[in-house]
Order: C-alpha cells, then structure tokens, then sequence
C-alpha cells in the first residue's frame, strides 16, 4: 500500500479555496492535468455519490471518480478512483482546507492511499505527491 500526503499553504481565504476545489465537476478550471470534467447522470454535482469523468493528460486518458464524502463543515473531500489509465488500485483520496492566520490563507493537506497494478511503487508515489497533488494546488492558488 502507497501511502501520500502533502501539504501547502494557499495565498487566498478559505472561502474562496474551498468553493474551488469543492466543485466537484470543476476540476479542469484548476488542475493542471485535467481537460475536461462531466459528472455522470443520476446524481447531482457535489452528491455524494456522483461520479466524475475526467479527461487526463498524462498519461491520456479518462478518469471515473466516485465522491465519497464532503463536508463544508470541516472542509474535507473524500473520493475514490473507479476507472481510469493510471494503474491505481484501491484509491482513496481527501482534500483538508483549514484557514489560518486571521483568515488570509489557507493550509490544505491531500492525501492517498492506493496499491499499484504494475508492481512499480518507487515511481507512482512521488508522481502523485509532487506533480498531482502539490501540481494542484499551486494550480487552485493561481486560479483563484
């Protein structure tokens, strides 16, 4: 099991982050590997329980997710990876936001959890971490 986390502080007010990154169709407005997002019929954007598909870049692709929980409470996503590319399996995932001084920035955490098919752990681990996640949320702070 590959377990990631990274963390960063965000140039901008919780507010305003978390009505970013809380759009769950509304990935390809702020990370960098996304081109297209739609979430599939049944359930509304945002529901737990929708899924997500998404157009990847690198390597090319689309990508299912399922959302699993979101709190605007504690501004906390949870999601699952159902299909996709990428050889990830078992993959769970959650998005933290936490404001912090005065209110100003944001301190997010992203973390995984996921077993690989290809047997290549020593790459998949510092690809998400670095250019998923932290790719990421220097894309939400410069889309905001």
């Amino acid at each position: 099991m590959i377990k990631v986390r990274t963390s960063t502080v965000i140039n901008a007010p919780l507010d305003k982050v978390w009505a970013m990154a809380s759009n769950f169709n509304g990935l390809p407005n702020w990370h960098p590997t996304a081109s297209s997002s739609e979430i599939e019929a049944g359930k509304a954007n945002n529901e737990v329980g929708c899924v997500r598909n998404f157009q990847i870049s690198e390597p090319s692709g689309r990508v299912r997710e399922t959302l699993l929980a979101m709190s605007a409470l504690d501004h906390t996503i949870v999601y699952d990876m159902v299909g996709g590319p990428l050889p990830f399996v078992d993959y769970v995932s959650t998005m933290h936001f936490e404001s912090i001084t005065d209110g100003d920035k944001t301190y997010a955490v992203w973390s995984a959890e996921f077993d690989v098919s290809d047997g290549k752990h020593d790459h998949w681990g510092p690809f998400v971490r670095d250019e998923v996640f932290l790719g990421g949320f220097k894309a939400l702070e410069a889309s905001l």
